[in-house]
């Protein structure tokens, strides 16, 4: 076993062998290491940046810059109260639940309950914001929404209603 083990290699023609520049004039690749004789290309460290037109002014800098990217925006996991219809009359929907259900992949900043579908249980909801619409269709069912605040890293429940 152990003789077979040492004689394992790659199958031929499958490895093949790293290509030394610098190493004498029988390698073909001796002296100028195959950069050439003279020029930008030749020198250590010589070449031009990503993107270089050949001092024609660049393509990135030709085209004009568009929108704004804001720097604070909050990316919320949204659910539509009508998928909330999943969870049995009177149950306790929180980030966790929703996350267990699959309405959630990424919770991100947090999640937000919006207004889309109808909603025929009474619930008690859990989140980080709840739209105006949604809101109204919770409590037309007879549920509570309960805002999620998180202070310092730990998720606390205030009891708040909006």
């Amino acid at each position: 076993m152990a003789d077979t083990l040492s004689k394992l290699g790659p199958p031929a023609g499958s490895a093949k062998k790293p290509k030394r520049v610098g190493r004498g004039p029988g390698s073909g690749l001796g002296k100028t290491c195959g950069r050439g004789q003279k020029g930008q290309k030749s020198r250590s460290g010589g070449g031009v940046h990503p993107g270089f037109e050949g001092g024609q002014m660049p393509l990135q800098r030709r085209l004009p810059k568009r929108g704004f990217q804001n720097p604070f925006r909050k990316q919320w996991a949204t659910v539509n109260v009508g998928r909330l219809d999943v969870f049995d009359s009177g149950a306790v929907v929180d980030v966790q639940a929703l996350l267990d259900r699959g309405l959630v992949s990424k919770v991100g900043d947090g999640v937000k309950i919006l207004g889309q579908g109808e909603l025929k249980k009474k619930l008690t909801v859990k989140a980080h914001a709840i739209s105006a619409g949604a809101l109204a269709k919770l409590e037309k069912a007879g549920g509570v929404f309960e805002e999620v605040v998180e202070l310092g890293g730990d998720a606390e429940q205030a009891g708040s209603e909006k």
